[in-house]
């Protein structure tokens, strides 16, 4: 390192700086106990956390930046940890995506407005890890993310049980009578037994997987479990690989190229990844000038198999999968089929293809190989077209059930899920095998917040008689940890006019997912006439974040961001005002 990069640092601006404004800078960080050599103009490294109680995947993560600490201290660096908000899906209402773009618009901030040289991410929970890549993709300054890792297995009278997916399984047991209120209670701990995210491949192992497929996260580090040692030790060398990502200027709009997204998007579909990320990987494309369309979501699958058989669409979990050679197995193996792109930079210095050189696949059940697909080419998530969703909707084939992806039936239509769960219950609900069950107003703007609500549970009456699953349409989302056979993303939603709004009780609608449409097969004269006769709902937002977010959320096939947060803003040094 010579002077000259000294000086040429970020940080340098604040602490290398003369007189009053230099000393203010310095001597009030000095009451931390940092002694003066700390500001020679070594790297300062932000260590950004979304560690809180009230987000329980990412409650561990105190613990965790301690570990990078000890990395940038080993590499030379200052490191200086700092809080931000955590959009933990579990308990915040509406719903934790109305709170993404809020959680980006502030790590962006945070990072331009304060004295630092790069920055380490530190996410748990499937919105904050979006999040923290949109907000530093905005900002471009060096950064590499650390997830938190996954839960250990849950066991329940001696199964793997899953969070998130047995939920789904444990309910219906309980509204059919094969388990008791305490039985449930019982297994609801026997789901959740260590600090982590969600140990299926819900929204927040995929996200995990995806920040690592796209270059951003260091090789192996999406799967070791939350308390497992080597999750400390891929932090600590993750504080060290920053401090030498900033000597070498390595910055997101090196790594986030097309090519990287294409990888992603190709992972997503080769882990059998949530439907989420459709949402979530457009909404960080669209911070770093990438192009990236729905089309490209069932395009650039269709070549690829599903390879790991994991909840929900398989039976294992992802400490399975991390022993099993996690993702760097799954991209040696793509590779091998020139099925992704070698050549993309990482936050390694090196490439996808160097990354992955030795990448083992251990046994033949979690990981499969290409010869011998868990789910052949084309059962990811396909994207429909059609007069209900002229702008796209999207469905996860692997967690579908194959007798309903041809489906033919009379619309039931619920103008929120609420009203919905109101009559769920009730056995003289007008409901069959056949029916299609429509919720509306559970989009972006409508709910608001976009909330994973699409595949509700299926009337009792159903459930006592054997059915398993139904087709169900709605504008919302999908937890990654469900299933079914659910039409989700319906855009435009129907709270801007979107023809979710006009479909009305016993319309035939038509699911035809290989031909990739969804129609409603109503003549175009009769949905002119209802156009006519639609009214925009009341707006119920009068200020606040919620009426900004109302205002200038996009849909979601746009990625659900704000449009005035596209593309980067830069790390220029903000102005002095001492």
């Amino acid at each position: 390192m010579t002077e000259g990069q000294q000086r040429n640092r970020r940080s340098q601006a604040w602490f290398g700086a003369r007189g009053r404004g230099g000393m203010v800078y310095r001597s009030w960080m000095r009451n931390q106990g940092f002694g003066h050599e700390v500001f020679d103009g070594r790297p300062v490294i932000g260590i950004a956390t979304s560690a809180s109680e009230l987000a329980p995947c990412n409650a561990h993560l105190t613990r965790v930046a301690e570990a990078v600490k000890r990395g940038v201290w080993q590499a030379g660096g200052f490191p200086l940890q700092f809080p931000t908000m955590a959009t933990g899906e579990t308990l915040m209402r509406p719903t934790a995506m109305l709170y993404r773009n809020l959680m980006a618009m502030e790590v962006e901030e945070l990072i331009r407005a304060n004295p630092l040289d790069g920055v380490v991410l530190l996410s748990g929970c499937d919105k904050t890890t979006p999040a923290m890549l949109m907000g530093a993709a905005s900002v471009d300054l060096p950064a590499v993310m650390v997830t938190g890792g996954p839960m250990l297995n849950g066991k329940y009278r001696g199964q793997d049980v899953g969070s998130g997916t047995h939920v789904w399984k444990f309910e219906e047991d309980l509204k059919t009578g094969r388990m008791t209120e305490e039985e449930c209670f019982f297994a609801e701990g026997c789901m959740a037994r260590s600090n982590g995210h969600c140990m299926t491949m819900g929204t927040a192992s995929t996200m995990a997987c995806l920040a690592e497929a796209l270059g951003m996260q260091l090789p192996g580090s999406a799967a070791w479990p939350a308390v497992d040692s080597r999750r400390m030790e891929t932090a600590q060398a993750a504080g060290r690989r920053i401090v030498r990502m900033v000597e070498e200027d390595l910055r997101p709009s090196r790594i986030l190229t097309r090519e990287a997204f294409e990888n992603a998007v190709r992972v997503n579909a080769a882990i059998g990844g949530s439907t989420n990320a459709v949402i979530h990987l457009t909404a960080i494309a669209g911070r770093v000038g990438v192009e990236l369309d729905l089309r490209d979501f069932d395009d650039l699958v269709r070549a690829v198999p599903t390879l790991v058989n994991l909840m929900p669409s398989g039976k294992y979990l992802m400490e399975d999968f991390c022993y099993a050679g996690g993702l760097p197995a799954v991209m040696a193996e793509l590779l091998r089929g020139e099925l992704l792109h070698g050549d993309p930079v990482t936050v390694t210095g090196r490439t996808v293809a160097e990354n992955t050189e030795h990448a083992e696949r251990v046994g033949t059940d979690v990981i499969t190989g290409l010869d011998a697909p868990f789910q052949p080419a084309g059962t990811g998530i396909a994207v429909l077209r059609g007069n209900l969703c002229p702008d796209g909707a999207v469905i996860k084939q692997s967690a579908a059930s194959p007798h309903l992806l041809t489906h033919r039936g009379p619309a039931r239509v619920f103008d929120s899920p609420e009203s919905y769960h109101e009559v769920a219950d009730d056995p003289d609900l007008d409901v069959d095998e056949n029916t299609v069950i429509v919720i509306r107003n559970a989009g972006p703007k409508g709910y608001p917040g976009m909330p994973e609500v699409s595949n509700v549970p299926l009337p009792a009456k159903l459930l006592k008689a054997g059915v398993t699953d139904m087709v169900r349409i709605c504008d919302g989302r999908m937890s990654g940890t469900g299933y079914g056979t659910v039409v989700l993303h319906v855009a435009p939603e129907a709270a801007v006019g979107g023809p979710l709004a006009l479909v009305r009780d016993g319309d035939p609608v038509v699911l035809d997912v290989p031909r990739r449409t969804l129609r409603l097969d109503v003549d175009d004269a009769e949905l002119a006439r209802r156009r006519q006769e639609w009214q925009a709902p009341a707006e119920r937002h009068t200020g606040g974040y919620t009426w900004l977010y109302t205002q200038h959320v996009e849909q979601a096939d746009r990625g659900a961001d704000f449009g005035f947060l596209r593309g980067s803003r830069g790390h220029e040094v903000p102005r002095d005002s001492h």
